[in-house]
């Protein structure tokens, strides 16, 4: 069973993802907060799968929230998944640099909502091509400071790298595995050694590393 908690300032939302959640068998909501601050509470005390995050709220809003519930080094690792309004809203990539595994807009389909749920919990980052484009958009309108390669990078192989550039401009593993001539497996097991390597939690955060050790130009999007 994946145990979910909802984070929204608004009642009435929090009530429909509630019902909706809870109508698959497979899920279920432990707790509802409003604000950032019973959020972070929520998820020290319940150890919810996957925390359904608002970005707007008060108190303390869904960034900082995120920030703190994976930095309370939570076991097994609770996944935030940012619910927005906006596809462009201005704090999607500062979301995904705060830890989020993904994000959603708030008039997605429901059953898109629960299977992003699913995907999410299971460790996956919930991004298409499409978000990412957006992500790198964002990036480009505000400059970061001058990249700074990790040392982590140095101790990736040329392949790692190629995989590394192919996870960052939104590719899925099938994607991949045919551009690169390899099986999915064989994908997915350079996606596993990236993320042990650069010690990351997902694809989110590999995408975000790539742009900003300057691995990936945004103009090459």
């Amino acid at each position: 069973m994946i145990r979910v908690v909802v984070a929204d300032d608004q009642a009435l939302v929090r009530g429909g993802f509630r019902v909706l959640v809870d109508s698959a068998p497979d899920l279920e909501v432990v707790g509802e907060a409003s604000d950032g601050a019973q959020a972070v509470d929520l998820a020290l005390a319940e150890r919810p799968d996957v925390v359904l995050m608002d970005i707007r709220m008060p108190v303390m809003d869904g960034l900082e929230a995120t920030r703190r519930i994976l930095a309370a080094g939570i076991e097994p690792a609770v996944r935030v998944l940012v619910l927005t309004t906006f596809d462009l809203d201005e704090y999607v990539f500062a979301a995904l640099k705060a830890g989020a595994s993904g994000f959603l807009l708030k008039d997605t389909p429901p059953t898109a909502l629960l299977a992003g749920i699913r995907t999410v919990a299971a460790g996956d980052a919930l991004l298409s091509p499409s978000i990412t484009r957006h992500l790198i958009e964002e990036y480009v309108r505000h400059p970061q400071t001058p990249p700074t390669p990790p040392a982590q990078l140095e101790s990736l192989t040329e392949r790692e790298v190629e995989v590394l550039t192919l996870v960052a401009k939104g590719w899925s593993n099938a994607e991949i595995a045919e551009r690169l001539y390899v099986t999915p497996a064989t994908a997915k097991t350079h996606l596993s050694r990236l993320l042990l390597k650069l010690d990351a939690r997902d694809r989110a955060q590999l995408i975000v590393l790539a742009y900003e050790t300057g691995l990936v130009a945004p103009s090459g999007s």
